[in-house]
């Protein structure tokens, strides 16, 4: 919980401002039972009308500050929660942003929303209560309790031997939902999960006629998540009944006790009238802190989660190059080995060089380690062992700035967002309308979207479900050249595309963009047939390397794979 006051801290003035009218409205609802107590034994008595009249006003004026402090009080609490939730979210987000792939991997994608999400909204609810609650309740549970230690001591203590039972209640409760809240959200988690998938998969689904397999697929995760809210709902839903009885006992014991000390004449019915007042307010000001309490136990564990991605520490040091790399070599890996989960290595022993402006192909079966050999080059991990520089120098020695500049990337399965076709390949960055279109003719895109009523605004609807899959691809390829990368990759970003485009493509590729290095991952023979150095992986390892020709004589399985494909016979 601690991190939360850095992100208060710069509001303090304005949360200072709002507890200051807060207190003001408390205090003036705090004299309104002592203002009656006083009437009703000292001024009805006397039957002057004008000192009715005043101490009615007095009250009534207290009630209005009350009234309006409270009010006041509640829309600045609620501004200051918006702008520190808003602040708490957005550095979160971007926290998220910049983790490295390792730790979103552990962390989960679904995880990462629902922190984002429904943690920040229950850290933001008790910022909120606190500001609104967490003033008045204490100063109506102290203020009425120095008030009827005033009155009347003795009645005064009997009301106050129930407060101890109270705050033992309440404080091991609480203990105990922490843990129990966690386990809700982990439950959360695992909903959002299925909610994710069936969201992304869900043309898939009612192809495959399996709504109802999903559908009980999310039943599960929704009855996890039922159960572990009845846990926590069980156990914290014990405090205000349990509060309640305490109360109530509380009561009915000053009722018995000021009955025999009225009968007594120890004490007045107008003070047991201003008591019962502000013993209410006491029984009020104790409800709403067992209200706090669980929320509080809501807020740790959801704090709790936010804190491990705030304060994940990224496993991708900056590291000094150690001079050795080959300046005249673009890209070259050195014996490079990596493991995901460090038991079995994904890939073993890699090596090869590129210089600037050549192609590289890479063809092997699914699962063989052709994406993750990309996604060491781009350092979305580091390697286990061995080294890959670019220009000579280690890629643990760039800025991650310095890195993603180089490189224009179309993943297997990237993504389209509701916005036009235009501002989804300028993709945010400095890039003329003109450069745009330019782009668009190089990947075969320009008469598609020229098609359009709207042309470049043609709207794209999440995902691109309203464009087919060739026209995703060209529109995905044409945001990767469109900032005229240093190095572009490609990874299987043509399979939608027919042969003659696909040739078409890669011709205009070549010709446009002379300077780029250009990564093709591909299923397909026909799309790394051309490129000045093909490697064929399997099991991590390469099996093949060298052009076309020399492998249809010195590797067998890309000749397998070439002849399956094509029969031998290639589309130029």
């Amino acid at each position: 919980m601690k991190w939360v006051f850095s992100y208060l801290k710069p509001l303090t003035g304005r949360i200072t401002a709002g507890i200051t009218v807060k207190i003001i409205g408390t205090v003036a609802e705090l004299i309104i039972p002592f203002l009656l107590s006083y009437i009703l034994e000292n001024v009805i008595e006397t039957n002057d009308i004008k000192q009715i009249l005043f101490f009615g006003g007095l009250m009534a004026i207290c009630a209005i500050i009350a009234c309006l402090g409270n009010i006041i009080a509640n829309r600045m609490a609620a501004k200051t929660t918006m702008t520190f939730a808003t602040q708490m979210r957005k550095n979160l987000f971007l926290k998220t942003l910049n983790l490295s792939a390792r730790s979103t991997d552990r962390f989960t994608i679904p995880s990462l929303e629902s922190r984002i999400t429904s943690d920040t909204y229950n850290v933001q609810n008790f910022i909120g209560m606190m500001q609104r609650m967490g003033i008045r309740a204490p100063i109506l549970l102290l203020g009425g309790t120095i008030i009827t230690m005033v009155m009347d001591r003795k009645l005064a203590l009997v009301m106050i031997a129930t407060l101890p039972l109270i705050f033992v209640v309440v404080y091991g409760i609480s203990r105990m939902g922490v843990p129990l809240y966690s386990k809700v959200q982990q439950a959360v988690d695992g909903m959002v999960r299925v909610v994710r998938e069936d969201a992304q998969g869900i043309r898939v689904i009612k192809a495959l006629s399996k709504v109802d397999y999903e559908n009980a697929r999310y039943d599960k995760a929704n009855l996890a998540l039922k159960k572990s809210e009845a846990k926590a709902g069980i156990i914290m839903g014990v405090v205000n009944p349990v509060m309640t009885l305490l109360m109530n006992s509380g009561i009915v014991a000053v009722i018995a006790v000021s009955a025999y000390f009225v009968s007594t004449g120890k004490s007045s019915a107008t003070t047991v009238i201003a008591f019962m007042q502000y013993f209410t307010l006491i029984s009020m000001a104790m409800m709403s802190l067992s209200r706090m309490f669980v929320m509080y136990t809501k807020c740790a564990a959801s704090a709790k989660r936010i804190s491990t991605v705030m304060e994940e520490v990224s496993e991708l040091k900056l590291c000094e190059d150690d001079g050795k790399g080959d300046t005249s070599a673009h890209i070259s890996f050195e014996n490079v080995s990596f493991s995901y989960l460090g038991k079995t290595d994904n890939l073993k022993n890699i090596s090869f060089s590129l210089k600037k402006g050549e192609t590289l192909g890479i063809i092997g079966a699914t699962g063989s380690g052709k994406s993750t050999l990309l996604r060491l080059l781009m350092r979305f991990y580091d390697a286990d062992s061995g080294v890959i520089r670019i220009n000579g120098k280690d890629v643990r020695s760039y800025t991650s700035e310095e890195l993603t500049a180089m490189f224009g990337v179309v993943f297997q399965n990237d993504f389209l967002y509701a916005d036009s076709i235009e501002e989804n390949i300028r993709f945010g960055r400095d890039i003329t309308s003109e450069d745009i279109v330019k782009a668009t003719k190089i990947t075969q895109a320009h008469d598609f979207i020229t098609s359009f009523s709207e042309g470049y605004e043609h709207k794209i609807s999440a995902g691109g479900t309203n464009l087919s899959g060739g026209q995703r691809q060209r529109v995905l390829i044409a945001r990767a050249i469109a900032g005229r990368p240093e190095i572009l990759i490609l990874d299987d970003s043509s399979s939608a595309l027919d042969y003659k485009t696909d040739a078409n493509l890669r011709q205009a590729l070549a010709t446009s963009l002379p300077d780029s290095t250009v990564i093709t991952v591909a299923q397909r023979v026909s799309s790394v047939k051309n490129c000045d150095l093909i490697l064929v992986i399997e099991d991590g390892e390469i099996i093949g390397c060298g052009k076309h020709d020399d492998l249809m004589q010195t590797c067998s399985e890309y000749k397998e794979i070439s002849d399956s494909q094509m029969g031998g016979a290639f589309l130029d």
